[in-house]
């Protein structure tokens, strides 16, 4: 009886905390697990070929009778609860309590497995580096950074995503020829190109862009793109610079094709950055998931596990276990590094910034996961 009590004021706090307590009405059915958005898989309940069973739990009026998709739930002290079957990709769930009813909608990862990505943010210097001088590289893997990449495809398996700039000092993307073409597509299964920004300064460029500004920006880089390396480089999936913009600019990206986006979704003292729009509780709440769906946007966001260039050599596989222990995180992994740091000439470079990419692989690798794409099938599968 004590843990039941426990569990239904845990019930009522997590309903509290995710609409508000104002928004609270003891006369409501509410439903308080899975959340509007959730993307669900085997560590959520029992997974068959044909269903992932899930229980469904919320806060009822006190003696009313629920019924969860039609099946009779069990309330108790104001709450309830009930297994229910998720058949398809895209589920409805509604709670009905008399003619009082909520409803969520909610994502079936079927057959999940241990999954990754490396992404690279914040890159022109090497299509700077090609456009200055194409005499020099006969083939895009030529080119230092190119080649190490390729490196760790052939080493690991690794699929490599890299997001990019349209200028930087005195270069844009137009001056990147197209010669290198049927390479960039002979490649394109493993190593993909797509808009992060219009230039690396501001700082923050898109924390108040509008629809128009974002629309803009990511044209003019995906134009380039297909130009000089074919439309088959391009992905469904991107980071925006700082990956923060406002509600209306991302729908300027969903109107585009792009429906994953990647993000920080951590909260450090109710201030929350490189999460798009989120609040920080909707932030903390994706931060706790594989991925989290926003129908208001039609997008899915995705956490990055690590920032490679962030820690040193001996503590990114420790990091990677921590972020791991969690099952609902351990699953999909997102592996990101920036330009930079791989650049002599620049202040940010790091000598060992190498090994801190095979780090993450050997991580990744040694225990079992699958390189892949977001963007193929349902979030890589």
């Amino acid at each position: 009886m004590f843990l039941r009590a426990i569990t239904a004021l845990c019930l009522i706090f997590s309903c509290t905390v995710a609409f508000g307590a104002n928004d609270m009405n003891p006369t409501s059915v509410t439903i308080v697990e899975p959340r509007d958005g959730d993307v669900l898989n085997h560590t959520d309940g029992e997974e068959t070929a044909d269903a992932l069973s899930v229980t469904v739990r919320g806060v009822a009026p006190e003696k009313s009778a629920v019924r969860v998709n039609g099946r009779e739930a069990r309330v108790e002290r104001g709450t309830f609860s009930c297994a229910v079957p998720l058949t398809t990709r895209r589920n409805t769930i509604v709670a009905e309590a008399g003619d009082r009813k909520d409803s969520v909608e909610v994502w079936w990862d079927k057959a999940s497995r241990k999954r990754y990505r490396f992404s690279v943010d914040d890159n022109i210097f090497f299509l700077k580096d090609l456009a200055a001088d194409p005499g020099k590289y006969p083939s895009l893997f030529d080119h230092w950074y190119l080649e190490f990449w390729r490196e760790m495809h052939n080493t690991y398996g690794a699929k490599i995503h890299i997001n990019i700039y349209y200028q930087t000092d005195g270069f844009n993307l137009s001056q990147v020829p197209d010669k290198w073409m049927p390479e960039w597509q002979a490649n394109s299964p493993w190593l993909h190109l797509s808009f992060h920004a219009l230039a690396d300064k501001p700082d923050r460029p898109y924390m108040n862009a509008t629809y128009e500004q974002l629309a803009h920006d990511y044209d003019l880089v995906a134009g380039e793109i297909r130009r000089f390396a074919g439309p088959e480089v391009l992905t469904r999936t991107t980071t925006v610079h700082w990956a923060e913009c406002p509600k209306e600019a991302v729908k300027a990206l969903r109107d585009r094709g792009i429906d994953q986006l990647i993000g920080l979704f951590g909260s450090s003292h109710g201030v929350t950055t490189a999460c798009y729009y989120l609040s920080p509780e909707q932030s903390a709440h994706c931060d706790a998931r594989p991925a989290w769906y926003d129908k208001d946007t039609a997008m899915f966001f995705i956490p990055c596990a690590i920032v490679v260039n962030s820690y040193g050599v001996g503590e990114i596989q420790p990091r990677l276990d921590a972020r791991a222990a969690a099952p609902q995180k351990a699953e999909l992994v997102e592996l990101l590094i920036h330009e930079q740091y791989f650049r002599k000439e620049i202040e940010y470079y790091q000598p060992d910034v190498m090994d801190k990419v095979r780090a993450a692989l050997d991580w990744v690798k040694e225990r079992g996961y699958e390189p892949v794409f977001w963007s193929d099938g349902f979030l890589g599968m």
